[in-house]
């Protein structure tokens, strides 16, 4: 006789529970992610036993923190300066990872040189999406060839956790979160609710045998990491693998770390060989600046603890349609508007029968408002058709009056910018640093920025 089974609606995005189905959810009001799944009635409790059966552990009693033995847990240093940084200086033992990008970003590709620079330690690398044969040849083609790497194609969690448990590896790599299932679950592999209890699995393998987990997940067409957010808020560290795939630039950027600062990034070249670190990002991205050309401006933006100048370029044309375009690449498309209609409203600029295009250059994503003066001036320099003639850099956020407000650790960006060779820079005024050989000039509003970089008109 069959059991019986209770319908359960879950949404994809964060994870909210319905016994009916909605057309929004009632926690995020996104529409159309609840996704149905059946439970049987016994069928948490036979999950729940199988769990504390693999386990192999008697149940914990609590104790005193004075009770708890201490012990320095060392890092483990992959010996890829980029890798490290987004990782807080390495990786810590026992730490559940979370590696999220786009398909065909290099996140396979990231893995196993990744796992091929801890030849200190044992690794079992688990794949769902490839078989061996093609993994040795990504692996001959990257002239990766460890002999602590073990490779291992299997789907089915418990048979994943067993053979961790068995070959007791100090890294395990799962390729990836979306392809592996429960088997006593009756939904498919990569639904929200397969994802959330295997996940929680790996989590206890992680505590447990003291093993880091490093689970690759695909992300959906806005660019956030498929499956519930509860995932996020499970795992230890989010690392989030971006870039143009027609570029050859990738940037790994931290947006959650427990053991170190978020907001991260390290900057790589991929080629025919695999990921290369880039030591100096900065000069990669102003590597093809030129100053005589209307419409560009260099920024100065605070990833995590570093400053990076980053070119910005804009293209204002008239427009042949109706409805002028407003274009945005790897800056917010809301900021860009915002900004617009402060140049118009309180600076005179018009922008209303014009195409607007912005792009940062080298494929970076742009969140700080630290570099809204040089969207700005790029902005009315494409408009005027004048260019600044001599390198400047632009630091400052612009607020809804036209003025320019302060940024944090404006010294630390100006250090960078003179290292660079920049002789001037804007900044908001106040600013009383010193000690710096770089011409600073401090201005209130967007007026007096323009005036002193001769964007004028």
């Amino acid at each position: 006789m069959s059991r019986k089974k209770r319908t359960r609606y879950v949404c994809s995005n964060c994870g909210w529970e319905s016994s009916q189905w909605l057309g929004a959810c009632g926690s995020c009001s996104r529409w159309n992610t609840l996704e149905e799944f059946h439970i049987p009635e016994n069928d948490g409790q036979k999950t729940h036993k199988s769990r504390l059966q693999t386990t192999g552990k008697t149940a914990m009693k609590p104790v005193t923190l004075d009770e708890i033995p201490v012990s320095e847990a060392d890092r483990t240093v992959t010996g890829m300066s980029e890798l490290d940084r987004v990782l807080g200086g390495g990786m810590m033992p026992g730490s559940f990872i979370l590696l999220g990008g786009d398909p065909g970003i290099g996140k396979s590709t990231l893995a196993l040189q990744w796992a091929s620079l801890l030849s200190g330690q044992k690794t079992l690398y688990v794949s769902g999406e490839e078989s061996l044969a093609q993994i040795r040849q990504r692996a001959h083609r990257l002239e990766v060839r460890p002999d602590h790497l073990h490779l291992y194609t299997e789907t089915e969690i418990m048979q994943v956790i067993e053979a961790a448990r068995h070959e007791k590896p100090g890294i395990l790599i799962i390729d990836s979160i979306q392809t592996v299932y429960h088997s006593t679950m009756q939904s498919m592999p990569g639904t929200t609710a397969q994802i959330r209890e295997c996940a929680a699995l790996l989590m206890q393998l992680a505590k447990q045998e003291n093993i880091t987990v490093i689970a690759i997940g695909h992300v959906t067409k806005d660019g956030d990491l498929a499956g519930p957010r509860i995932l996020e808020h499970m795992v230890d560290t989010v690392l989030q693998f971006e870039g143009d795939k027609q570029s050859h630039h990738r940037i790994l950027r931290t947006l959650k770390n427990r053991f170190g600062p978020a907001q991260e990034v390290g900057i790589f070249e991929m080629d025919s060989g695999g990921l290369r670190e880039v030591a100096n990002p900065s000069e990669l991205f102003l590597s093809e600046f030129n100053p005589a050309v209307s419409g560009n401006a260099v920024v100065c933006s605070m990833e995590g603890t570093r400053p990076l100048l980053i070119e910005i370029q804009a293209l204002v044309t008239p427009t042949s349609y109706g409805m002028p375009q407003r274009t945005a690449s790897g800056f917010d498309h809301r900021r860009l508007s915002l900004l617009l209609a402060v140049l118009e409203k309180r600076c005179g600029w018009q922008f209303g029968q014009h195409d607007v295009f912005l792009n940062v250059a080298g494929g970076l994503k742009l969140t700080e408002t630290a570099c809204d003066l040089g969207v700005a001036a790029a902005l009315v320099s494409s408009l005027s058709g004048k260019a600044a003639g001599e390198p400047v850099v632009m630091i400052g956020e612009v607020g809804l009056g036209a003025e320019i407000r302060r940024v944090a650790q404006l010294d630390r960006r100006l250090e960078e910018a003179e290292t660079m060779g920049f002789r001037h820079a804007i900044v908001p005024k106040g600013f009383k640093g010193g000690g710096q050989e770089i011409k600073v000039s401090a201005v209130s509003n967007i007026n007096d920025a323009l005036k002193t970089s001769g964007l004028d008109g």
